[in-house]
């Protein structure tokens, strides 16, 4: 059996280019993951409350995420965790 050295070297390098796919998605991703780890309760209640209409950029992003199932799959299993743990620590989820 001959082994085949360069292929072991090429999973790294795979799973890197995979990770980097979507560099812009992962800086949202992680932008609103702090936004919600960083604020109180009160902060986020209040935001929700006085919902402001999005941006453009942020437009732009919602529709990325409709369109991609791959992305909108990469989006949510890097926030969802944190925020939905947020929203039950300060009682916004039922």
């Amino acid at each position: 059996m001959r082994r085949r050295p360069y292929l072991f070297a090429l999973v790294p390098i795979l799973f890197c280019v995979a990770l980097a796919q979507h560099p812009v998605l992962d800086s949202v991703a992680n932008k609103v993951v702090q936004k919600y780890q960083t604020s109180t309760c009160q902060q986020l209640m209040q935001s929700q409350a006085q919902k402001q209409p999005p941006t453009p950029t942020e437009q732009k992003a919602m529709e990325m995420l409709r369109t991609d199932p791959a992305m909108r799959h990469e989006f949510v299993s890097i926030v969802a965790d944190p925020v939905v743990d947020k929203l039950i620590q300060c009682g916004m989820i039922p």
